[in-house]
């Protein structure tokens, strides 16, 4: 079966898409007059589709590759699902440190944990299914030597075989949705993954040193005890959950939060916390005070709130709730703050009497806790006024109530 992507993989569709990316007018000339002039000169449509496709995709790909993604194939859905280089240089990191020399990388999709592996030094085997992501891989590990990429199914491998080859790393990114003639939908279960998670596991007998890229959403129940889960946010974003081994795992067994606001990593952990499927500690609730906070998706993902709270001196809003609130909360990178204005009843007739009284005309919705949809709810508002605020629909100590807040810098 030829690959989609042969037609910017050969000539001349290869020379004519590295001749407009450094073409001095591929910032100002528009995708359809690019096409035009390409049609024009006698460039076959399958060539001009695929040449303007990696262009546009190399434009998305920079805000997780930066500068690498004008050199790299990509795939619309290998882009959505690769790792950031940020991440992927974390990834690398601990297998460097854990004396690792060859990792095999399955279900590698367009490489860019593979890119990371090999930037540091590692010899990388990196196998996917899909044929697409195998060709996409193999030109973007091309400037490595020791770097092999074979087109293969993960489901059907040999981990002894790769163990006799010298690999003494694996790092797994299962399957999490079914395949495009199935939907393309969610599969919500690790025992559903391709490979299943049990699956994975059970190469440790083989490979100590195991590194899982794992659903953020993933229940706490599923984690081994004795490895450390890490949940990674990039400005914001939560982006994965890792699974990491002993012998990958210098802090130790437990979970953690990796927060990136830009490009500066920030950990929080629980030094109580000793199992990654260890119970997750609830914090105290304390009565509404003059600020609220909303703590970054990978500590909330991580069970780190109590561990949050106890840094700022914080209370939970409510049981099982995940704003924090206190009367002076110190900046964290962990959390955003915002300025309490004002507390209504949860109707828009209580609340757009208060948005009125604050001259609000432009507010976020917020909800924890609340049976609405903020984007229906805002449309209930009237919005007059002249300021911005956001509107939290939660409980507060046990009772549903809107917070109206302003956004702390």
């Amino acid at each position: 079966m030829t690959s989609s992507l042969t037609p910017v993989l050969t000539s001349p569709g290869w020379e004519l898409l590295q001749r407009w990316e450094n073409h001095s007018e591929r910032q100002s000339i528009s995708s359809i007059d690019l096409g035009k002039a390409l049609r024009s000169a006698g460039v076959s449509t399958d060539t001009v589709t695929g040449i303007l496709t990696q262009l546009s995709l190399r434009d998305e790909a920079e805000r997780k590759f930066g500068e690498f993604a004008r050199h790299m194939i990509f795939t619309r859905d290998g882009l959505e699902q690769a790792t950031r280089m940020i991440v992927a240089a974390r990834h690398a990191q601990r297998f460097r440190d854990a004396g690792t020399t060859c990792i095999a990388d399955l279900g590698c999709g367009i490489g860019g944990d593979a890119l990371a592996f090999a930037g540091l030094g590692l010899k990388v085997i990196a196998i996917d299914r899909d044929e697409d992501a195998a060709n996409a891989t193999a030109v973007n590990l091309r400037a490595f030597d020791d770097s092999d990429v074979r087109l293969a199914d993960v489901t059907e491998l040999s981990i002894p075989d790769l163990v006799t080859e010298g690999v003494d790393g694996l790092f797994a990114d299962p399957a999490r949705r079914t395949g495009a003639s199935h939907g393309s939908a969610r599969r919500l279960s690790p025992h559903q993954w391709s490979p299943p998670l049990p699956t994975i596991l059970s190469w440790r007998d083989y490979c100590e040193a195991l590194g899982v890229k794992l659903a953020p959403g993933i229940g706490h129940s599923h984690l081994p005890a004795d490895c450390h889960v890490q949940w990674t946010s990039v400005d914001g974003d939560l982006v994965e959950a890792a699974l990491w081994t002993p012998p990958l795992a210098p802090e130790g067994a437990g979970r953690s939060a990796l927060v990136f606001h830009g490009t500066t990593a920030h950990l929080l952990s629980d030094e109580d916390v000793h199992a990654a499927n260890a119970p997750i500690r609830q914090a105290e609730v304390q009565p509404l005070g003059q600020m609220i906070a909303e703590p970054d998706p990978a500590v909330i993902r991580s069970g780190m709130v109590a561990q949050l709270a106890d840094t700022l001196g914080a209370g939970l809003v409510s049981p099982s709730i995940a704003y924090l609130t206190g009367d002076d909360l110190p900046k964290t990178p962990f959390a955003t703050r915002f300025e309490v204005l004002d507390t209504t009843a949860l109707r828009p007739k209580a609340i757009n009497a208060a948005l009125k009284a604050l001259n609000i005309g432009r507010i976020e919705v917020k909800k924890r806790g609340a049976d609405i949809q903020p984007a229906t709810f805002r449309k209930s508002l009237k919005l007059l006024g002249e300021e911005e605020a956001t509107l939290f629909a939660t409980r507060i100590q046990g009772r549903h109530k809107a917070v109206i807040a302003r956004r702390v810098v």
